[in-house]
């Protein structure tokens, strides 16, 4: 292992260890000593997760459903590893929430991962935040409870973690606390690649594969991200999530299209000065900056050479384009109700374009028909919150059910 810049041990539990995240997640942590591995979590890939368990022996795995349990403890078995294996929601929420832990990386895509996250916020834990839905689905709410227990959000999110290091903060000030006015800061500028498919005619949007949809040009992604991506519905979450975790308001956050991913995003100061946080497209940086800070740790990721860097090119987002990224602004301004139905229908309709049962051009059809449907008041608590998402999954997929008609 590499030298540490960390001054004392930290206890890691890392939901979704087998996704993307996860797995750069354990990369920096094998470069560095003074952290420990207490638990991992995954969905079914347990192939993988026996990996991560020889690698690192966590006290704890966590699998989605007992016969994934029963296959990775057969061969954990085999290798005389002492790693106990749970499963199931509750499993996560109790190695999350686990007194020995002081670090939560939240990776898990999508709502699934609300609940574990929010049982490490009310442990009052170091939360490493790189499920968005958390704070797209129930962002005031989970806010106040950061507050109300004592815990520490950290941007994970390769935007959100630029903004974070260009605000003027320390490690005693979070960024969640104080206005951008407060700080001097006019606007938050939000960048974004553009997906796949930023130069491609738009009357050929509607025969996009699956195949084209998840080859990003720049990120090494999962699936659903990657999709997101495509659509621009990523960076509308990221920009419901920026509302919450900087405590500012839609209007103060602007979305620029930045092809070549160099610049993560920047904050633009009222005396006119912009700060950028550049590097190369790495997810290992973020990871690495969150579970040091406000320390540097070894990342493994390559510095920017800037000799090789042929040009750097900025335009606004075509909405005709993404869409679904106007819907998430305006529902941004909308309100909580508004945010978690957008992302509960996107879930769906996402899911359902993978599966190749509707075209890439209905992801939006769906997720404006479910938004536009809404009738409820805006949740104030948890239950509300996972009500209004169960409603707006439902209405998504009648509507695929029924062939959008």
């Amino acid at each position: 292992m590499g030298a540490s810049n960390m001054t004392s041990m930290q206890r890691l539990c890392v939901l979704g260890s087998t996704g993307s995240i996860g797995v750069n997640t354990l990369d920096v942590v094998s470069r560095n000593s003074g952290i420990e591995v207490f638990a991992l979590t995954a969905h079914y890939n347990y192939q993988l997760m026996c990996q991560q368990c020889l690698a690192f022996k966590p006290k704890y795995a966590v699998m989605a459903d007992e016969p994934t349990a029963k296959l990775l403890q057969e061969q954990l078995n085999t290798h005389d590893c002492k790693t106990q294996v749970l499963f199931g929601p509750q499993a996560l929420c109790d190695v999350a929430s686990a007194s020995e832990v002081d670090v939560v990386m939240a990776a898990i895509v999508g709502a699934a991962g609300l609940a574990p996250t929010l049982a490490a916020v009310e442990q009052g834990k170091k939360i490493l935040l790189a499920n968005k839905e958390a704070l797209v689905m129930s962002g005031r709410l989970f806010i106040e409870k950061v507050k109300q227990h004592n815990a520490i959000l950290l941007p994970i999110d390769s935007e959100h973690n630029a903004i974070f290091q260009a605000l003027p903060l320390d490690a005693h000030t979070p960024c969640y606390t104080k206005t951008l006015t407060e700080q001097g800061v006019s606007k938050i500028l939000l960048t974004g690649s553009g997906g796949p498919f930023l130069t491609r005619a738009l009357d050929t949007l509607a025969d996009v594969t699956v195949e084209e949809a998840v080859s990003h040009p720049n990120w090494s992604m999962g699936q659903k991200i990657s999709v997101d991506s495509a659509t621009m519905m990523n960076k509308g979450l990221e920009f419901i999530e920026a509302k919450w975790m900087f405590n500012c308001q839609a209007d103060d956050i602007e979305v620029i299209i930045h092809p070549q991913s160099i610049i993560h995003s920047m904050v633009q100061y009222q005396d006119g000065s912009v700060i950028a946080q550049m590097g190369n497209p790495d997810m290992r940086t973020p990871i690495a900056h969150a579970l040091a800070f406000p320390n540097r740790i070894d990342a493994g990721v390559a510095p920017l050479d800037f000799s090789k860097l042929a040009q750097f090119s900025f335009c606004k987002p075509d909405f005709a384009r993404y869409p679904n990224l106007k819907l998430a602004i305006d529902a941004c301004a909308d309100g909580q109700a508004a945010t978690t139905t957008l992302n509960a229908a996107n879930e769906v309709s996402v899911a359902a374009f993978l599966a190749k049962k509707i075209r890439f051009t209905d992801i939006y059809t769906i997720n404006a028909a479910v938004l536009s449907a809404l009738v409820c008041t805006e949740p104030n608590t948890l239950e509300e919150i996972m009500a209004i998402d169960f409603a707006a999954r439902q209405s998504a997929e009648q509507l695929i059910a029924r062939g959008l008609n």
